[in-house]
């Protein structure tokens, strides 16, 4: 079978189209057909083994996200049938509860081979049956961009009807957040730096928007936003350049949901914000099953519709990736396989 793997050496040059003998699936198992990908920050990290030694050992399959058929089941297999299809979760040891070290590093596309790839023989534990009203390149596109918004939104943000929510850019993660807040009745800024951006993000139910290129002290421009009382949640994706103004604009008691880092890693800010105001810091690294069949429930019932922004042909992985980098995506970039 086909796969795509960094072999040799660490670095996106190592990453090449390659061959591997197709798997089995043995007792517990199901084997899947691979039918679409889709790319996060965290895979453009992952060639460089910008995660370390939790970065897995070579040769390595990356890219985390996917969606496929099951065409084989091994023996005493019950959560899934033939024909099923399924994304393969990105945890695949975190089926609920709280996380742990286990948890959180049984992760695919590094340690464990990910997506990229014309079959994969995973634990019948660790895929969930997606729904038919969504296309594969759609479907592909849930593991961790939209769970990671599922939990930061509802997880560990709890939005309720009135909530105010500030969302940062219109990437994957941050657009599932946006529908997934207005479902919940919630008021929704995003903060974008493109003019074209900002209007799709109102199509799509934005009530406010933001353009932190022509104001770049948008934590101002969210004053009257707020009438001044801040944000319940906002959705930290920027990191270095953003949580500053992110503190200065959250409300006391609020929640911070630190999901990204694209701006940097390193912050230089006044702690006396969170203490004084009582802010919560809240990490989140997408989340576990139970949460997953739990969105999947949610977005079946209001049927929300993933965002697309291109689609690239399965040889064109490094393509994809580039784009991605590119920062110009509205929404999800995607692999047909």
């Amino acid at each position: 079978m086909r796969v795509f793997q960094i072999e040799g050496e660490w670095g996106i040059e190592h990453l090449k189209l390659s061959q591997r003998p197709e798997p089995i699936a043995s007792a517990g198992q199901v084997l899947v057909r691979m039918r679409a990908s889709s790319l996060n920050y965290r895979d453009l990290v992952v060639p460089e083994r910008g995660y370390g030694s939790y970065t897995g050992q070579l040769p390595l399959i990356p890219i985390s996200d996917g969606v496929g058929e099951v065409v084989a089941v091994g023996a005493g297999v019950t959560r899934v049938r033939l024909g099923d299809r399924v994304c393969p979760t990105y945890f695949q040891g975190w089926i609920g509860g709280e996380p742990d070290l286990q948890r959180l590093t049984q992760s695919l596309g590094g340690p464990i081979d990910g997506t990229m790839t014309e079959m994969m023989c995973l634990s019948e534990h660790g895929v969930v049956v997606v729904p038919d009203y969504l296309s594969d390149i759609q479907a592909a596109s849930l593991p961790c961009a939209a769970l990671t918004a599922w939990s930061a939104v509802v997880t560990y943000g709890h939005v309720k009807a009135g909530d105010r929510v500030l969302v940062q850019g219109c990437g994957g993660v941050a657009l599932f957040a946006l529908q997934f807040a207005k479902i919940l009745g919630a008021h929704v800024t995003v903060i974008s730096s493109s003019e074209e951006r900002m209007n799709r993000a109102i199509s799509l139910g934005a009530d406010a928007v933001i353009n932190y290129r022509e104001q770049p002290e948008w934590a101002k421009a969210t004053r009257e936003i707020t009438q001044g009382r801040g944000y319940d949640l906002i959705l930290e994706l920027g990191g270095e350049k953003t949580l500053p103004q992110s503190l200065r604009c959250i409300r006391p008691g609020g929640t911070l949901a630190m999901i990204g880092i694209l701006s940097g890693s390193s912050v230089n800010t006044s702690l006396g914000h969170i203490i004084t105001r009582q802010v919560r810091l809240q990490g989140v690294t997408v989340g576990h099953r139970d949460g997953m069949e739990a969105m999947l429930r949610a977005m079946a019932q209001h049927q929300i519709q993933p965002v697309t922004d291109k689609v690239f042909a399965f040889e064109e992985l490094k393509e994809a990736m580039a784009y991605l980098k590119s920062g110009a995506q509205f929404g999800k970039v995607c692999i047909a396989h």
